[in-house]
């Protein structure tokens, strides 16, 4: 029986064609890729939208505005907050070797509101972007700068990175402004999460508010033997050159240059084992010296004073001090604090042996 109306014709299908193609009304895969664009543009801009309520990197943080809590561990990208919170005027820029002294510490012995600002396996050319920053947000009441061997390489300026992400656009002065954009990516979706996390109680920050955290296993579990095969397994540096150019340390002479002539500055080659300092005989030796000795002279100029901790002592020819030839214990932490205080307060040598001041005051008259 023919169901067909008089008159109507059958559509007659290509052999072969696929009949949802040919059903399809013209214009249909367009409206279908402008609804998925359209989606995927709201959702990006409801990531975006997030990212930037959350305030992970704290780039609205301000005086008056306190940084948000500190949710990665990537001190390169947390820090910067911490500085244009506002809330600290005195500051400790380095690497490990420096995160151990803790700026409550350090405010009681030096004064001043303190920050532990040092980043691990921090460049020279990185912490001077940091030092930069602190000193062009805050009048300085203080500074600590905790140096080591790198500051004396004569490739820092050709070693200004490490294989950690580092982001000069949040260094900038108008990061506030220019900084969204840059954070439109998976990592600062997951710390806004983490962010977001903690105002609702259920993460901690990962470091406290100030930059400071004990970065070393806790001091019950220390094993001495253990530690002592770290050290002596510790292939110690040996330079094929000496003296030569060095250019951190013009770095060093600016950032100085900079700091407030009222602010305290204290310049510390830090307490490592002797087992990371150059052994004796070595080039390594001489360079060092020679570094040694321009650092003194730029602290003399800017009227701050040099410690050198990283000389044999009492301190670092003990491995029980150490976890590492690099990275010594929370008890010895308190004894450096303890000890820049008392170099700046006297300019004299430890009587112990366990610091130099390498450029001790002038008597009156010279």
């Amino acid at each position: 029986m023919n169901s067909l109306a008089p008159g109507a014709r059958r559509a007659v299908r290509p052999a072969g064609a696929d009949p949802a193609a040919v059903a399809a009304p013209p214009g249909a895969w367009r409206r279908f890729v402008g609804v998925v664009l359209a989606v995927a543009a709201v959702a990006g801009l409801a990531v975006l939208g997030f990212i930037a309520a959350m305030d992970p990197y704290g780039l609205r943080a301000a005086p008056g505005r306190p940084a948000g809590p500190i949710m990665d561990l990537n001190q390169r990208f947390m820090y910067p907050q911490v500085v244009r919170s506002g809330a600290y005027d005195a500051a400790v820029f380095g690497t490990s070797t420096a995160r151990l002294l803790d700026p409550r510490a350090l405010a009681a012995a030096l004064g001043g509101r303190f920050a532990n600002l040092a980043m691990n396996a921090a460049t020279p050319w990185e912490q001077v972007q940091l030092a930069r920053l602190f000193l062009g947000t805050v009048q300085a009441r203080g500074v600590v700068f905790g140096l080591d061997a790198n500051w004396c390489d004569a490739q820092a300026d050709a070693k200004r990175l490490t294989f950690r992400a580092f982001p000069p656009w949040l260094y900038r002065r108008d990061a506030a402004w220019r900084g969204l954009l840059h954070q439109w990516n998976l990592q600062s979706l997951q710390i806004a999460g983490r962010v977001l996390l903690h105002r609702l109680g259920r993460m901690p920050e990962r470091i406290r508010h100030d930059g400071y955290e004990v970065f070393t296993p806790p001091e019950a579990s220390y094993d001495a033997a253990r530690a002592s095969a770290h050290i002596r397994s510790w292939g110690r540096e040996d330079p094929s050159v000496g003296p030569g150019p060095m250019p951190a340390l013009d770095w060093l002479d600016a950032l100085l240059a900079a700091v407030p002539p009222d602010a305290r500055k204290l310049v510390a080659f830090m307490p490592v084992h002797v087992a990371a300092q150059a052994p004796p005989g070595s080039p390594g030796v001489e360079r060092e010296a020679a570094c040694k000795a321009r650092v003194a002279a730029i602290g003399r100029s800017r009227g701050a004073t040099v410690v050198d901790f990283r000389i044999p002592s009492g301190v670092t020819t003990r491995d029980e001090n150490y976890w590492d030839p690099l990275h010594y214990r929370l008890p010895i932490a308190d004894r450096v604090v303890a000890a820049l205080a008392r170099a700046a307060a006297t300019g004299a040598d430890d009587p112990d042996g366990f610091y130099r001041v390498l450029n001790p005051p002038r008597p009156a008259g010279r």
